[in-house]
């Protein structure tokens, strides 16, 4: 399809920013650091898969080639035959002596009792989570309620919980987890820490807005007078002629006066 004037041909790095951003909607992919590290961290849980998957590959060939007759069985199985004549069928001879042998019975018995064990556990987390999901979902629809979560973001936010846990089961702890934990580990001393900012803050506020007022004067007398002053208010009343003859610190008044005092 040819690019017209009014299309733009999007690049190899808007295409792949784009799937991130289906993948991960919360995450800002315009900052390259974000990016580029979101794709290595992807890179390693495909690397991480891909080796587990591997394993478990190696692990059934190994078992195929062991004995034939596995590999028979469970393509018996997949084809449709029940599992229990199957084994029958590939496996009699072996399954008939393991029954009369006597060595054989008391692993029998702890075999069975594994089974109904697994069984029972697998009812119980059954019912547990029957008994659990609808306080879970309560407290989804309470977070919708109050604006904390949108009503579409349930899903994928039960599908990211999952997935830490699906992970940390296998010993699998991927960065976005451990980022979340230690949100969630310093949560408390992080709301803590703001309060006491905020309330020094104020105090601050506080305390300039009276050394404001204090510049500004309040009609009281300072008492923080300078040379170890009183710090009383030292303007005198206004005496007229006599003040401003005595403003002439040269001469005293009888000086001025043209006549002569003699001093005793």
């Amino acid at each position: 399809m040819e690019v017209t004037d009014n299309q733009k041909q999007k690049s190899k790095r808007e295409l792949l920013g784009e799937r991130l951003k289906g993948k991960y909607p919360d995450k800002d992919f315009t900052d390259e650091e974000a990016f580029y590290g979101q794709i290595s961290e992807d890179y390693d849980n495909y690397d991480n898969q891909l080796n587990d998957a591997r394993s478990r590959e190696k692990s059934i060939t190994d078992m195929f080639t062991s004995d034939p007759r596995s590999a028979a069985y469970f393509t018996d199985w997949k084809n449709g035959e029940d599992p229990v004549m199957g084994l029958v069928k590939r496996f009699g001879p072996d399954i008939k002596e393991a029954l009369e042998d006597p060595a054989m019975q008391e692993k029998l018995a702890q075999a069975s009792a594994e089974y109904y064990d697994k069984c029972t556990q697998r009812q119980q987390l059954e019912d547990a989570y029957a008994k659990n999901m609808p306080e879970t979902m309560d407290r989804f629809q309470k977070y919708v309620d109050e604006g904390k979560l949108k009503e579409e973001q349930i899903d994928d936010v039960f599908g990211i919980i999952r997935k830490i846990a699906d992970e940390a089961i296998v010993g699998i702890i991927s960065e976005e987890a451990l980022n979340l934990a230690i949100k969630a580990l310093n949560h408390d001393k992080d709301v803590e820490t703001a309060g006491k900012e905020a309330e020094v803050r104020g105090r601050n506020a506080k305390i300039q807005e009276k050394l404001r007022k204090s510049k500004g004067g309040d009609g009281t007398a300072q008492l923080d007078g300078k040379n170890g002053g009183s710090g009383m208010d030292k303007r005198q009343p206004d005496l007229g002629a006599l003040g401003r003859m005595g403003n002439d610190a040269s001469n005293n008044i009888w000086q001025r006066g043209g006549e002569k005092r003699t001093k005793c």
